[in-house]
C-alpha cells in the first residue's frame, strides 16, 4: 500500500494557497491545522469571533493553553499582535462578505463543485452543519480539505453528490491526501498528485473523471 499525505502535510499544502494580505477562515477538522502554517502577513479568522490569531498550541506545549484562546473547533491557539475579538454576528458578517478565503473539510465534492459537508445519518448525534453553508456560500475562494476516500475505500470526489447538499457550485479547489484538483467549467482538473503516486493511480481511486493539467506534477512542500 502506497503512502498518502499525512494530515499535517495535507494542511501544509493547503496553506500554500494563502498569500500575505489574505484574510481566511480555517474550518473544523483538517483545515484547523492550516493555522500553524499561515505565511506572515495573512490573517486568520475563526467563526466564534477571533481575527488575527497565531499558530495552534501543540500537545508538547500544554502550558501555553488558555481557555480564553480557543478557535471554533475547540483547538487552543497562540496570541498575535493586533489580534481582535468580537461577537458572532460580526463574525458572520465577515464570513458572508465574499472577502475571506474559506478552508473547509468535506464528505463529498462533485465534478460541478457541489459540496456535502454533513451526512445527517442515523449515527449523527447532531446535524453538524454549523456555519459551513455560510462559509461555502460567502467565500471569496473555497478550498476543501479531505481524505480522498472513505475508510471503506469509496471515493469522496464524485460525479454527483449522494449526501445532502451543503452548497452548490461553490468549491474552487480540492486538496486530498492524494491530489490537488481544481474545479473548472470543463470538469475536475488534476494539478498535483501525492509523491510516489501516478495520475493514473489517482484516477483509479476517483469516481469522477479527471482532466490532466498540462503541467501536472507531484505535490511539493
Amino acid at each position: 500500500m502506497k503512502d498518502r499525505l499525512t494530515e499535517e502535510l495535507l494542511a501544509m499544502r493547503a496553506a500554500q494557497e494563502i498569500r500575505p494580505g489574505d484574510y481566511c477562515n480555517v474550518g473544523v477538522g483538517l483545515p484547523q491545522l492550516c493555522a500553524s502554517h499561515v505565511p506572515t502577513g495573512a490573517i486568520v479568522q475563526a467563526e466564534n469571533g477571533t481575527l488575527g490569531y497565531g499558530p495552534l498550541v501543540g500537545l508538547d506545549n500544554v502550558d501555553e493553553m488558555d481557555l480564553d484562546f480557543i478557535d471554533a473547533g475547540g483547538s487552543f491557539f497562540t496570541t498575535a499582535p493586533g489580534m481582535a475579538f468580537f461577537d458572532i454576528l460580526t463574525s458572520f458578517v465577515m464570513i458572508r462578505s465574499g472577502r475571506l478565503k474559506s478552508f473547509l473539510g468535506g464528505l463529498q465534492v462533485s465534478e460541478k463543485g457541489d459540496l456535502a459537508i454533513h451526512s445527517l445519518s442515523s449515527v449523527d448525534k447532531f446535524p453538524q452543519i454549523g456555519g459551513s453553508m455560510d462559509l461555502a456560500w460567502g467565500a471569496k475562494r473555497l478550498i476543501v480539505l479531505m481524505t480522498h476516500n472513505t475508510k471503506d475505500g469509496v471515493s469522496k470526489v464524485v460525479k454527483k453528490l449522494t449526501l445532502p447538499v451543503s452548497a452548490r457550485a461553490c468549491v474552487d479547489l480540492i486538496i486530498t491526501d492524494l491530489a490537488v484538483i481544481e474545479v473548472t467549467s470543463s470538469g475536475l482538473m488534476l494539478k498535483e498528485y501525492a509523491p510516489g503516486w501516478t495520475p493514473h493511480e489517482v484516477q483509479a481511486q476517483t469516481d469522477a473523471q479527471l482532466i490532466l493539467a498540462n503541467n501536472v506534477k507531484e505535490i511539493e512542500f
